[in-house]
């Protein structure tokens, strides 16, 4: 029996295989202890890592089972998708807590990520009901034009620490109806919630008779990764990370005419007008740039107030910010988890050290906790407000801890013209209650982000909408609305039912 019960109900065993082919679970690489970011200790069971050799193993049963699945039909594959979002329903307790317990999020974000995969389960069962195609008027009698979509082939998807499952599952499930096979690589560091979720999907295949490997996984480090992203069999590469190993990511997949899904940085801004509603933004400001201890591509990172509000809102926000419970997050009443690794709570103390050196004034924060006895581990840090010039060079960059960067400006157009100052742009939002403001911000030459909000926070997207940003955030787009086009091929169609032969444009071909 486990110090965790969750682990037994999710069938966690001493030593768990990190590859799963479609047929067994077995891997021949190396054995790892994952660590809990809530201690900073192990958290008991063992994982054995997928070799290269595993991961071919994948591809090869993948090619084998895809001509089958493609040809099933899209509401049977629906119904699949159906059962594996029922099955993660059922486990949606449990699976919460060894997401938290492994990433370090609190227990409610831990669970709402579980039920982000059941939801967009939900969706893709009703799109395979509706995967569109549409009949296109010739011009040349006697023809009938159409245009439809087919399965694309297989897809590989690369996911980050921060959403190990939720992430996953917005690729898997739009994918799996539209007819792909899929090998999945989580993080190294998040492989136990990732292997119970993949036995999940794995018994619900072979519940129906479906070919395991319709769904493969491979829990490697970085020579798994690579070979998704070189090898040809794979069509489209879905790939969460950072800016830089996503430009790497995305130049080698174009080299070989693949396909790519980036989700990449956010570097995200709350713009907050003087005519905004205060308590509002108070509150999505306290999600927005503490939610996950700031470990979230959607967390806000730039704060831009209104310089007639600004000292009065800063103050407040800072007074919340000391109020926050930090500490387990497994524990009722905390907001506030530890960093996911050691390495993050150094680049937090680096970041506000060069913060400082460039003019910013801490407000709130700034330290992290070393040996001290209120947090369970070494991992944690206080969220920090820092006071900044917005000219300053550091408020570009893109930490993924929890320091937010608080400035001033005069008008809309200035506080557009900031937001849109950074490289990348995934997400922003605007606090206004004028109408004017508000279409200003959402217009063309408005907020330059792929998720634009007002009076909402920068995260906690619903998964009806499409999911990604712009520019150096890589261009992707996941989830809802038509991103389902991106695992299909499009096809035109033209069927001539005529006894002649009439061509386009009106060309006259005979001899």
């Amino acid at each position: 029996m486990s110090k965790y019960p969750f682990l037994d109900k999710l069938g966690i065993t001493e030593l768990n295989a990190g590859c799963y082919d479609g047929r067994t679970w077995a891997a021949s690489g190396e054995i790892i202890t994952p660590i809990s970011p809530i201690t900073g200790q192990p958290i008991g069971p063992k994982v054995q890592l997928a070799s290269v050799a595993d991961t071919k193993r994948c591809l090869d049963h993948m090619m084998q089972a895809k001509a089958q699945w493609a040809l099933t039909p899209a509401p049977k594959r629906g119904e699949i998708v159906r059962q594996i979002g029922n099955a993660l329903r059922d486990n949606l307790v449990p699976l919460g807590q060894l997401l938290s317990l492994e990433v370090g999020k609190i227990i409610a974000e831990g669970k709402g990520e579980i039920q982000e995969y059941v939801d967009i389960c939900d969706y893709a069962t009703g799109l395979s009901r509706q995967l569109p195609g549409q009949v296109l008027p010739s011009e040349r009698p006697g023809h009938f034009m159409m245009e439809q979509w087919h399965p694309l082939g297989a897809v590989g998807i690369i996911c980050a620490f921060n959403f190990p499952v939720a992430v996953a599952g917005w690729n898997a499930a739009v994918s799996l109806v539209c007819g792909n096979t899929n090998i999945w690589k989580p993080a190294p560091t998040t492989t136990l919630c990732s292997i119970a979720t993949q036995r999940i999907v794995a018994n619900v295949l072979e519940k129906n008779h479906i070919s395991g490997a319709v769904a493969t996984f491979a829990a490697g480090g970085v020579d798994v990764g690579e070979l998704i992203v070189d090898s040809p069999l794979v069509n489209l590469v879905s790939f969460t990370g950072s800016c830089k190993v996503g430009a790497k990511v995305g130049a080698k997949v174009a080299s070989r005419f693949g396909r790519s899904i980036l989700e990449l940085g956010g570097n995200n801004a709350i713009v907050v007008m003087d005519d905004a509603n205060v308590e509002m933004a108070l509150r999505s400001l306290l999600f927005a740039a503490v939610g996950t201890c700031g470990q979230r591509c959607t967390t806000c990172r730039r704060l831009y107030v209104h310089e007639s509000l600004y000292e009065n809102f800063v103050t407040r926000l800072s007074a919340l910010y000391q109020k926050l419970k930090i500490g387990n997050p497994l524990e009722d009443g905390v907001l506030v988890g530890p960093l996911h690794t050691l390495a993050a709570v150094g680049i937090f103390e680096s970041t506000v050290k060069k913060a400082v050196a460039e003019g910013g004034k801490i407000r709130v924060g700034g330290k992290a906790f070393h040996n001290d006895p209120s947090v369970p581990g070494p991992n944690y840090v206080q969220p920090t407000i820092i006071e900044i010039d917005s000219k300053a060079e550091i408020v570009k960059e893109e930490a993924f801890v929890p320091i937010l960067y608080a400035m001033k400006f005069k008008t809309l157009d200035e506080a557009i013209a900031l937001n849109n100052n950074v490289e990348q742009g995934l997400s922003a939002s605007l606090f206004t209650s004028k109408i004017q403001n508000q279409y200003q911000w959402l217009g063309p030459c408005g907020a330059d982000t792929g998720i634009c909000n007002v009076n909402i926070p920068t995260n906690g997207a619903e998964i009806g909408g499409a999911f990604g940003g712009e520019k150096a955030t890589g261009g992707g787009r996941e989830s809802g609305s038509d991103s389902w086009k991106q695992y299909m091929r499009r096809q035109t169609a033209t069927v001539n039912y005529s006894s002649s032969l009439p061509l386009a444009q009106g060309i006259n071909f005979d001899a």
